[in-house]
């Protein structure tokens, strides 16, 4: 790639020095070169990693890596990966890929550390994800009246309703936290929903539900009489397709070191390789030509073009 990068800057210097006359052979060269040999010279590398976590299918580093269904929803932006909805970005702080589960955090959740006003969350109807049943939510400092403590529950009118659970001793061990504490809130402005049962619109409106606050957790880390160690965050779920088969393709070309991704313009599959080229298959027969050419062609390829720059100057 020495030798290329070598060769290509001698050619454009050399188109300049002939201020870009196309009839020039050393102009016409650059051309042709940059017409034959595109995939050498120019690019899109998925990365494999976004800070410290790893991306594998179905998340990707960019437009192009990854499933398109998942790219819009889950990005890598400064060697940060966030999860955005409707309501807001979030970040990721891991994901478990055995049991398709991805986790993230929300600033705006209170912990058993701090308290915070939040204005709840959501998920997009079309977004391919769930959450996983061991997501807890509860909310705090719920107003007496409000409509997600009273005996019906939450009705959002689409006589659908948020079943609210108040017997649970998760309100009390979370009010026993100094922060909650030293409100003395009362335990009946509490109220836990598990599993989460956001209705059809997959949202807690917290405004709506008279809450200014909430929590959410995943694991009690064998600590359940101790909210200090408990896991605060939201876990989600998320499917493949609707059989949630692994796609066979993908596993292929990750097999072959190569990254999946799409077509940007037709959403189809294609396998990103090492060297930066696109397949729609699998990276073996990329790599060993890539080897034979780098270790034979491109001397070839110098040698020639050099003549001939050196002929017509």
């Amino acid at each position: 790639m020495f030798l290329l990068h070598h060769f290509l800057q001698l050619l454009f210097s050399l188109s300049i020095s002939k201020t870009m006359d196309f009839t020039h052979p050393s102009v016409f060269l650059l051309s042709l070169f940059l017409f034959l040999f595109p995939s050498l010279i120019s690019s899109q590398i998925c990365e494999k990693n976004c800070g410290k976590e790893t991306l594998k299918y179905p998340f990707g580093s960019g437009p192009g890596c990854g499933d398109p269904r998942f790219q819009p929803h889950v990005t890598c932006s400064n060697q940060k990966l966030t999860f955005s909805t409707h309501t807001g970005s979030y970040p990721v702080t891991s994901i478990d890929y055995a049991n398709e589960v991805i986790y993230i955090s929300d600033p705006t959740m209170s912990t058993c550390s701090c308290t915070v006003p939040s204005k709840g969350f959501g998920l997009n109807w079309d977004a391919p994800f769930t959450f996983a049943d061991r997501t807890i939510f509860a909310l705090v400092d719920c107003a007496m009246n409000s409509s997600s403590i009273c005996q019906n529950g939450y009705d959002d009118g689409s006589n659908s309703k948020l079943l609210c659970d108040q017997g649970t001793p998760i309100c009390s061990l979370l009010y026993s936290c100094r922060p909650i504490s030293t409100i003395n809130l009362p335990i009946s402005t509490c109220c836990v929903y598990t599993p989460v049962n956001l209705g059809p619109s997959f949202e807690m409106d917290l405004q709506k539900l008279q809450c200014p606050s909430y929590t959410g957790f995943y694991n009690f880390n064998d600590q359940q009489s101790d909210p200090e160690k408990w896991n605060y965050g939201i876990a989600l779920k998320y499917k493949f397709s609707v059989t949630n088969d692994y796609p066979g393709s993908c596993d292929a070309c990750e097999r072959s070191h190569g990254v999946c991704g799409y077509n940007v313009a037709f959403n189809s599959f294609i396998c990103n390789c090492p060297n930066g080229i696109n397949t729609t298959t699998d990276c073996y027969f990329i790599s060993s030509f890539n080897n034979g050419f780098r270790n034979g062609v491109s001397w070839l390829i110098y040698a020639v073009v050099w003549s001939l720059v050196w002929f017509f100057l």
